[in-house]
C-alpha cells in the first residue's frame, strides 16, 4: 500500500489551483466536471502521471462541490506537510508570491528541525520541513 492522496474541499477551485500552482510549485495534474454530481475534482502534486496513473508522490484532490463557496475547518484537521530544501527560502517565495505565512521559518520549539507553516486561500495548514543536511 502507499498514499495516493489526501482530498480537501475547496470553497474556489480557480484560487485554490492558483496557490497550490502559483505559489507553491505544484503541477495541475487533472480537472474533471461532474455534472450529475454538481463537483469538480482537481488533482495536485510536484509528479507526472502517465496515461492517466499517478507516479511519485502523493497528490492533493481539490474537490469544489458547486455553489459551496466556504467549509468549516473543524478542530481534527491538522496539516499537509512538505519537505523543503531551505525553510527560509520557501517561506520568501510564498511572501513574494502573495501567499500567507503563518509561523516563519526556525527551529522546533522542543527540537531542531526546521520548519514553517503557511496557509492555503481556504484556510488549510501546511508545514514547510526542512531537508537536513547530511
Amino acid at each position: 500500500m502507499r498514499i495516493l492522496h489526501t482530498m480537501l474541499r475547496v470553497g474556489d477551485l480557480d484560487r485554490s489551483i492558483g496557490f497550490y500552482t502559483q505559489v507553491l510549485g505544484m503541477k495541475l495534474l487533472s480537472r474533471k466536471d461532474y455534472p450529475d454530481g454538481k463537483f469538480t475534482l482537481a488533482f495536485v502534486g510536484f509528479d507526472e502521471r502517465v496515461d492517466g496513473t499517478q507516479v511519485g508522490d502523493a497528490e492533493i484532490e481539490l474537490t469544489h462541490n458547486w455553489g459551496v463557496d466556504h467549509y468549516e475547518l473543524g478542530n481534527a484537521y491538522g496539516h499537509i506537510a512538505l519537505q523543503v530544501d531551505d525553510a527560509y527560502q520557501a517561506c520568501a517565495l510564498v511572501k513574494q508570491r502573495g501567499g500567507k505565512v503563518t509561523r516563519e521559518a526556525g527551529p522546533m520549539k522542543h527540537g531542531t528541525t526546521v520548519i514553517a507553516f503557511v496557509e492555503d486561500p481556504d484556510g488549510y495548514k501546511i508545514e514547510f520541513i526542512q531537508k537536513k543536511s547530511s
